[in-house]
């Protein structure tokens, strides 16, 4: 079922939105060559709960972490643990803060230290497949003109759309209905409205859009060994037009 948000409602996925975005903030702060994965989640986890909040992904279905860190090849849900970034290295960092009830939901894809020039063009390309999604989360539109313009822009640059997972509605559930394909045909699905809120997030591969779920039950990477990225805000569809809750 879809859940409308009323404007206060809105306000307070606001403040968990910025609960989360500041979490980012703090744990980008930290990424460098030589830090595992699990002391970026310390520091997610430490952040959103001495300021009143609670993080999302811990316990979710039996995540065991608070971050997804997701390294070169892995798309999503990468186990924070041991593993300790390298220079060249890319890392996706997703998470999520409860605040006031409500849920905020963000990733981004950062790299560490210099990396090849492909890497740093799949990190903008990847955020601006976010943005011309953003875009399209207007009242009146669908579900598929999200979906259709990340998959254009991507697919324009050479790019792979990973299809097996996709965003999603959010509120006071992390993952709540429609979801949002980031690919799709331009005038199809669902008739977004005001008040509802989406993860919008596009997953983009360097090679093939398919992908592999590994035996841990969490961790998905690329089909073929490429470089994934991943960029994720969670969105709001106002008269105003669509507005980003996960800001500083």
């Amino acid at each position: 079922m879809i859940t409308i948000k009323t404007p206060a409602e809105i306000a307070l996925m606001r403040e968990a939105g910025r609960l989360t975005a500041q979490a980012m903030e703090a744990v980008s702060a930290l990424i460098c060559e030589g830090i595992s994965t699990k002391e970026l989640d310390k520091c997610a986890e430490d952040y959103i709960i001495t300021r009143g909040g609670k993080p999302s992904f811990k316990g979710y279905q039996g995540y065991p972490g608070s971050i997804c860190a997701s390294v070169n090849d892995e798309v999503v849900h990468g186990i924070p643990g041991s593993r300790k970034l390298r220079q060249g290295d890319i890392i996706s960092i997703d998470m999520g803060a409860i605040f006031h009830g409500f849920q905020g939901d963000m990733a981004r894809t950062f790299a560490v230290g210099q990396v090849t020039d492909e890497a740093t063009r799949l990190i903008a390309v990847t955020k601006e497949c976010f943005e011309v999604g953003m875009a399209q989360a207007r009242i009146g539109n669908r579900i598929g003109d999200i979906g259709h313009a990340v998959q254009v822009l991507a697919e324009g640059q050479g790019y792979g759309v990973v299809r097996d997972l996709c965003g999603h509605g959010i509120g006071q559930e992390m993952h709540e209905d429609p979801e949002v394909p980031n690919f799709g045909r331009a005038g199809h699905g669902l008739r977004l409205k005001e008040g509802m809120v989406l993860a919008i997030e596009p997953m983009i591969n360097t090679g093939t859009w398919q992908v592999e779920f590994l035996d841990d039950g969490w961790t998905v990477v690329t089909g073929d060994g490429g470089l994934s990225g991943h960029y994720e805000n969670t969105v709001a569809i106002t008269a105003d037009g669509p507005q980003i809750l996960t800001a500083l």
